[in-house]
């Protein structure tokens, strides 16, 4: 039997009057990429000087105005990579490098000796405040946690007046989820006042979910109940750095923005310790899709998912938020009919707004393409191989034809499993536009008669064929050169045949352009029906194609 017994329930915060249930996302936070630190120390093959260097290269170019390059006096490849991107100039005037450390002199000594020539700084210090961390690991009061922090802001205030740039505070109560509030209050006010912040010259207060431990609510009423409790509010901007132990980290991101947070610390895809970090480009696109600037340069997300993976070494979902391969595909049958008659009404109507069913957003948008959005397989129906004749391929199936073609797709996929695109234009070819046997068209005469008759037939065609490689030909008349090859096969066939409808379109626009028909066509003896498709620069032609097509379907010699 499942233990579960083993846990308790984290605590929930007393706060009857929320306000953030009635807010709305409206802007952008202020975004802090924390792929260099928190991202890389995650990896079983961390990444090199090089591959950081290009990485922050390329969060630069996304518009990343604040970046966390590492922990420099952790490790020398940390110290010389952040050397490298001050030595080489590659920090541009409007982004602020973040450098990380703990709360002790050598190691705060060491990181501004890193960041010498640095023009502006967010200089990120922490200390672990939890309740549990405080007993089993620590062995420390409140008091004595405090005095952690406090000192480490004055060695950080100390440090600043002998450096040449701007030093901003941020400061990390680790574990604020598993902190009693009143604590992680004291402790970050404590912080505040010592650095002497002021609305000028704010502190970044940084509440990291480190541990996600209960539901994104309670952390949203965590994160509105001390900024409503914060003195000098306006000296602070409310920073979160939220994890994504339960899996419900950009919710938790999300509802902190509502409870009034500024600022996000994240992963490009979530990438961290243990499930990952909140993901950056994840709240990005979902902002995007509520018609939000989200104040990044993510119209190219296949640029991000190529560095991503082979800097971080690994592979990105397929079903991954925006970035998976398979977000923008249906398989689904009834999804597949949706999208395609909504991208249809969007053409229709040329509206402003993107509005498709099962589509939150425009697969271009983001620089992806449409060619995946419908995939094909033994769950697919008629609505997604006519999205795949229509958009590949500019077929537009009649509805009725679309079962019946959808139906021959089904038996081949039934077999194989997914069938690509070229699949289903090859089938499509050998089923309709290849029926050539036993009876094959070969030519069409066609005379005007309604100024030398007075009959109620006013087409005569004559038209040449081969009944299983043998020439043959019939004269007919009927009322349209439809109507009357229709009359003339029947005549050359012993069969009742009857058209029950006809379509026709151009497949590509100009003056070369092509045109396909449709015909359904019913064998009145045996009650078959089906449908048969020609294609020819001569829309009469392709008629007569259609009509030869569906009769070798119908299996009439």
């Amino acid at each position: 039997m499942l233990n579960y017994k083993r846990y308790r329930r984290n605590p929930v915060v007393d706060l009857p009057d929320r306000t953030w249930p009635d807010k709305q996302i409206e802007k952008a936070p202020i975004w802090c990429s924390v792929d260099l630190r928190d991202g890389n120390q995650a990896l079983i093959d961390p990444m090199v000087v090089s591959e950081k260097i290009e990485f922050f290269n390329h969060l630069v170019r996304l518009g990343f105005k604040e970046i966390e390059v590492g922990f420099p006096a952790a490790s020398q490849i940390e110290f010389d990579f952040q050397r490298q991107l001050i030595e080489r100039k590659l920090v541009p005037d409007d982004v602020r490098l973040q450098v990380l450390t703990q709360c002790r002199k050598e190691l705060i000594d060491r990181t501004f000796e890193s960041i010498e020539g640095c023009k502006e700084v967010v200089f990120h210090i922490y200390n672990s405040t939890s309740t549990l961390q405080r007993d089993v690991v620590f062995h420390k009061s409140r008091e004595e946690i405090i005095d952690i922090a406090v000192k480490g802001t004055e060695m950080v205030k100390e440090g600043a007046k002998n450096f040449g740039g701007k030093v901003i505070l941020e400061y990390s109560p680790e574990s604020f989820t598993g902190t009693e509030l009143d604590f992680a209050l004291e402790i970050c006010s404590a912080v505040q006042k010592t650095w002497g912040a002021t609305k000028e010259n704010p502190i970044i207060i940084n509440l990291p979910s480190t541990v996600e431990m209960t539901t994104p609510n309670v952390f949203a009423d965590r994160i509105e109940w001390m900024n409503r409790n914060f003195e000098n509010r306006e000296s602070i901007i409310l920073s979160v750095h939220p994890h994504n132990d339960r899996g419900t980290g950009v919710a938790s991101a999300e509802l902190a923005l509502l409870a009034g947070a500024d600022r996000i610390e994240g992963t490009l895809f979530g990438n961290g310790e243990r499930t990952g970090n909140v993901d950056i480009m994840n709240i990005a696109y979902n902002m995007f899709s509520q018609g939000i600037d989200p104040g990044l340069s993510i119209e190219k997300v296949n640029d991000s998912i190529e560095i991503y993976e082979r800097c971080c070494k690994i592979p990105m979902h397929p079903r991954h938020p925006y970035a998976g391969k398979l977000v923008f595909t249906a398989f689904s049958g009834s999804h597949q009919d949706a999208i395609n008659k909504g991208v249809a009404a969007m053409k229709e109507r040329d509206s402003e707004f993107w509005e498709v069913p099962y589509l939150p957003i425009d697969p271009a948008d983001i620089g992806r393409e449409y060619e995946p959005i419908v995939r094909i397989n033994s769950q697919s129906g008629k609505g997604g191989v006519a999205f795949v004749m229509d958009t590949y391929f500019g077929f537009k199936l009649p509805k009725g034809m679309q079962r019946e073609f959808a139906d021959v797709i089904q038996s081949i996929s039934e077999r194989q499993g997914e069938v690509s695109p070229e699949t289903i234009m090859s089938t499509f070819r050998a089923e309709y536009l290849e029926q050539k046997e036993p009876l094959h068209f070969r030519k069409l005469k066609m005379d005007d008669l309604s100024d030398e008759t007075e009959s109620e037939f006013d087409t005569r065609v004559v038209v040449t064929y081969t009944d299983q490689g043998v020439e043959k030909s019939f004269e007919a008349v009927g009322n349209g050169p439809i109507d009357a090859v229709q009359r003339g096969l029947m005549e050359e066939t012993g069969v009742r045949i009857k058209i029950l409808d006809y379509e026709e379109h151009a497949l590509q626009s100009g003056s070369n352009s092509q045109a396909a028909a449709y015909i359904h066509l019913l064998n009145a003896d045996s009650g078959q029906v089906t449908y048969g498709v020609g294609v020819s620069s001569n829309i009469t032609r392709a008629s007569v194609r259609a009509i030869f097509s569906a009769l070798n379907r119908l299996g009439i010699k």
